[in-house]
C-alpha cells in the first residue's frame, strides 16, 4: 500500500519540514496544493521541497488549466523535474479553491483531457500547435507524469483514457472505491491501455494526534472541503450519499467555504454529517484509530492513498506522528 500526503504550503519552514518528514518516514509521495490566497505559490513551494526531499514523488496536487495554461504548466513541471528527475507529477483538476478563490470557472472533463494530452506531448519533446503558435520543449530529458484529479464519472473516464494516473476524490468505503475505480478501469480497457499504464490513487483527509479528540475536532474543516468536490453540481444520492443525508449535503455544498476555517467545522456538526463524512473520506484520531482505519481502507481495495493534511490541527505533527506510529504498522501489514 503506497501512502502520500499533500498540504497547503503556508511558510518556507513548513515546506522544508514536510520535505524532510516525507524522507524520514518513507512516504511514497508528497504533494503541494495550488490554492491562491490560502497559501504560497505551489511552484515556489514545490521547488523548495524538491531541493530537500530525496526519495518521494513530488506532486502538484492539484492545479488546473483555467488559471494556469497547459503549455505553461508543462514548462513548470518539466522545470521541477530538473530538481527531482523521475519523481515529479503534475496533477490537474477541473478547479476548486484554485479557481473559485479567483472568481473563475471550471474546466470540463473534455477540456482537461485535451490539456493533459497536450502537456504529455510537450513533455515527450513533441512539437505542438497551440492557437496560432507552436510550442516545443526539446530540453526535457525525463518526462514527468501527468495525473487527472476527479470525483465525477466523466473526469474519471477521461483520466483512464489519456492520463498517467488519477487522483480519485470520492470516498474510501468499499462501495465508493468499487464505483470510482470501476469507471477508471473500464475506461483504461476501452482505450486499449494496460492497467499498469494508469496509477490509481484515492484521496482522503488525515489528522493524527496523540489525543484523538483533537484530530476529530479539527478534521471537520477538511471533510467539508473534500465533500464539496463529491457533490458539486450533482444530486448527492447519485454520488453514493445515503438518502437520509441528501438534504444536509446539499446544504453543506451551499454554505461551505474554500477558505476552510472554524465555520466549516461548525457547519459539518450542525448538519449532523460528521460521522458519515469522517467514515467516508477521513482517517483521523490517535495512532491506533488511524491504523484501524487504514486497514479498513486496505480491505476496501485501496492500493495507493494520498492524504490531505492541509488544515489538520498541526499538519507537520500529523505527518510526523502518522509516520512514526502508523505507517510502519501499515507497511508490516502489507
Amino acid at each position: 500500500m503506497k501512502v502520500g500526503f499533500f498540504f497547503w504550503p503556508y511558510t518556507v519552514e513548513l515546506c522544508e519540514t514536510m520535505a524532510r518528514y516525507a524522507d524520514d518516514y518513507g512516504y511514497d509521495g508528497i504533494g503541494i496544493a495550488d490554492t491562491p490566497g490560502n497559501a504560497m505559490d505551489p511552484w515556489v513551494a514545490s521547488a523548495l521541497v524538491a531541493r530537500l526531499n530525496k526519495t518521494s514523488e513530488i506532486s502538484i496536487c492539484v492545479s488546473n488549466f483555467v488559471t494556469r495554461q497547459p503549455a505553461v504548466s508543462a514548462a513548470a513541471i518539466a522545470s521541477l523535474g530538473l530538481l527531482a528527475p523521475g519523481r515529479t507529477v503534475l496533477g490537474i483538476g477541473a478547479g476548486h479553491s484554485g479557481t473559485k478563490n479567483l472568481g473563475a470557472g471550471k474546466s470540463t472533463a473534455q477540456q482537461m483531457a485535451e490539456g493533459v494530452t497536450l502537456v504529455r506531448q510537450l513533455l515527450r519533446g513533441e512539437e505542438v500547435k497551440i492557437g496560432g503558435g507552436v510550442a516545443q520543449m526539446p530540453w526535457v530529458k525525463t518526462p514527468s507524469k501527468v495525473f487527472m484529479a476527479s470525483s465525477h464519472p466523466k473526469g474519471l473516464e477521461a483520466a483512464g483514457r489519456v492520463a498517467d494516473g488519477v487522483f480519485i476524490n470520492y470516498g474510501l468505503q468499499p462501495a465508493n472505491v468499487k464505483e470510482s475505480e470501476g469507471v477508471v478501469t473500464k475506461s483504461i480497457a476501452a482505450a486499449g491501455r494496460k492497467p499498469e499504464d494508469v496509477e490509481i490513487w484515492q484521496i482522503g483527509a488525515m489528522d493524527c494526534t496523540e489525543d484523538g479528540n483533537i484530530a476529530r475536532e479539527k478534521i471537520g474543516a477538511m471533510l467539508a472541503f473534500i465533500a464539496g468536490y463529491i457533490v458539486s453540481g450533482k444530486d448527492p444520492v447519485t454520488r453514493g450519499v445515503p438518502p437520509e443525508y441528501r438534504d444536509a449535503m446539499i446544504d453543506l455544498h451551499k454554505r461551505y467555504s474554500t477558505r476552510p476555517g472554524a465555520q466549516n467545522i461548525q457547519i459539518v456538526k450542525e448538519l449532523g454529517l460528521f460521522d458519515y463524512l469522517s467514515k467516508r473520506i477521513g482517517v483521523c484520531g490517535n495512532p491506533d484509530d488511524c491504523f484501524e482505519q487504514m486497514m479498513a481502507a486496505k480491505k476496501a481495495g485501496i492500493k495507493r492513498i494520498m492524504f490531505s493534511v492541509s488544515v489538520a490541527a498541526n499538519p507537520a505533527e500529523a505527518v510526523k506522528l502518522f509516520g512514526e506510529k502508523v505507517l510502519p504498522r501499515v507497511r508490516a501489514a502489507s
